[in-house]
């Protein structure tokens, strides 16, 4: 039987566009539930202690709570198109949307650890269809010439939430209580899913009675969620060292290539790898997932430094994080007005480029770099986060039609949301090991007879130390250097693999008008 992702079929009929205060409110809706559910993968962070504490769990059970997201949001992200095949777009987006406020609600209600952790689990499952079809759903209520402006605007909000995340989360667990980072989802997300139904219920997507293939769907969740619980503990327990860190790693592999060759011939694939087959989609993917990869590692990397190293707060951190939107906010509708005339691929490029220098800026930082400095790298950096994500999913999507737009989106946004994880764990585990190698070679010149080691102790001494903290001072000093030394080997190899990667933009072509041009294909920037 032929597989129906291959097989010509007719496109289903699109809705026309909306127009006034309709698409005005359709797009503020979706776009609230976008930011709703971005703002939940990064809000949590810095609640943890708070969350340990008030649950009577150490820190590292603490962790879970991120874990459990992840793992059930990447195994639900690619099920997009499957879903929303069997029960409309409009049907599948609300609902997940309301299913999310319940699963927030209970996260807040949640009075031990395991409550909670299932709680988030049900939350990230359901949140997976959200973005996939908050996008094609947004494209459809525009017209074609103004495809990338509603993208571009769109996108804002899935720029700006990953940053407020901790900002948000740290002030509500500081100033109210940290079940409040759960609780606010509830009337956002009651309002988002009350509009869309008001606008969108009529514009349902033709739905397919398709049969469950329950074996690539057991094979999906078995090998994605392996990787994902690898990629999160991995760290944690010293990566391939720990039996169970490898056993994660050997399930994953083999589930997932198991996975592969059974959705190959799979005459109603949960996943439409079909899509691989089509160069831009392969081509955009692959440079989205290696440059997201890259960006989010080192995005995670700095408010650990000026956290641990510092002597930042939480909310400090986030203040130094935040003005990263500001750029992008002003220069993403320009790029997405222009996208139609401008070859993405050098968009990209100068994204890729505006990004290696960032990092080489960051780079060059020491222990005694000020606010401002710190500071000034992260505002460029909106510059290239605008030219990043709305030129390459240009590419993406240039070649897929609008009914498989949702099947494609989710693929694509689970590559990227796995190479997120990927850049996350690969980051912090160089650092330390970095940290580690420059800490011993900073031990070399600190000897019992080191003239410069008895100054220092004899002036912390002088200033009312005892002998054993003098020590530790020293002790601190040097690991503070370290990390700092290690931050600039991982901000200066970065920026070098950006300058290295652009290549991976040109592998794709530029988009053809006969594939519903760049504008259409302008979907999916998170």
């Amino acid at each position: 039987m032929a597989n129906p992702a291959t097989a010509p079929t007719q496109p289903p009929a699109l809705p026309e566009p909306l127009t006034g205060s309709a698409r005005t409110w359709g797009t503020l809706a979706l776009s609230a539930a976008t930011f709703m559910n971005v703002l939940d993968t990064s809000i949590a962070n810095v609640s943890l202690p708070a969350i340990a504490g008030d649950l009577g769990v150490s820190p590292t059970q603490g962790t879970w709570v991120i874990t459990s997201f992840a793992v059930a949001n990447a195994i639900a992200v690619p099920l997009t198109g499957w879903l929303s095949q069997r029960f409309g777009q409009v049907r599948l987006f609300v609902t997940s949307v309301l299913l999310f406020v319940i699963a927030s609600w209970l996260c807040g209600l949640a009075p031990n650890m395991p409550l909670l952790i299932a709680a988030r689990a049900l939350q990230g499952f359901v949140a997976g269809p959200m973005i996939p079809l908050s996008q094609a759903l947004l494209l459809a209520s525009y017209p074609r010439a103004l495809a990338g402006l509603a993208m571009a605007l769109w996108s804002m909000t899935t720029l700006i939430a990953p940053v407020m995340g901790p900002l948000l989360g740290g002030w509500i667990t500081d100033n109210i209580s940290w079940p409040w980072i759960f609780y606010i989802n509830v009337p956002v997300g009651l309002a988002a899913a009350l509009v869309t139904w008001a606008i969108f219920r009529h514009r349902e997507s033709q739905r397919r009675s398709l049969p469950i293939d329950s074996i690539g769907l057991a094979l999906m969740v078995i090998g994605v969620g392996s990787l994902q619980l690898m990629l999160d503990i991995g760290k944690e327990h010293d990566w391939f060292a720990s039996p169970l860190v490898l056993g994660c790693a050997l399930v994953a592999a083999v589930g997932l290539l198991a996975f592969w060759f059974w959705e190959r011939d799979e005459a109603h694939p949960v996943v439409d790898l079909s899509l691989f087959k089509i160069r831009n989609f392969w081509a955009g993917t692959l440079a989205t997932a290696v440059g997201y990869g890259l960006f989010f590692g080192n995005v995670v990397l700095l408010p650990l430094w000026l956290q641990q190293y510092m002597g930042y707060t939480a909310t400090q951190a986030g203040e130094i994080m935040a003005p990263v939107g500001l750029l992008a906010m002003v220069l993403s509708p320009l790029v997405g007005k222009s996208i139609g005339r401008v070859d993405p691929r050098r968009y990209a490029t100068f994204a890729f480029v505006v990004f290696a220098l960032v990092l080489w800026m960051r780079s060059r930082f020491s222990t005694q770099a000020d606010f401002a400095t710190i500071m000034i790298p992260t505002i460029i950096q909106g510059v290239s986060m605008a030219f990043f994500f709305i030129p390459l999913v240009t590419l993406t999507l240039s070649e897929i039609p609008p009914h498989r737009i949702p099947a494609a989106s989710g693929l694509s946004n689970f590559v990227r949301i796995t190479a997120g994880a990927i850049g996350t764990s690969v980051t912090t585990t160089l650092w330390e090991n970095r940290a580690s190698l420059h800490h011993a070679q900073l031990m070399e010149h600190v000897s019992a007879d080191s003239m410069a080691l008895a100054q220092t102790l004899q002036k912390l001494q002088s200033a009312g130390l005892t002998p054993a903290q003098a020590l530790a001072q020293v002790e601190r000093m040097a690991n503070q250097q370290a990390f700092m030394l290690a931050a600039n080997d991982i901000f200066w190899a970065s920026a070098l693999l950006f300058i290295a990667l652009i290549p991976l933009v040109w592998l794709a072509h530029a988009p053809r008008p006969q594939a519903g041009g760049a504008a259409d294909a302008a979907a999916g920037a998170h």
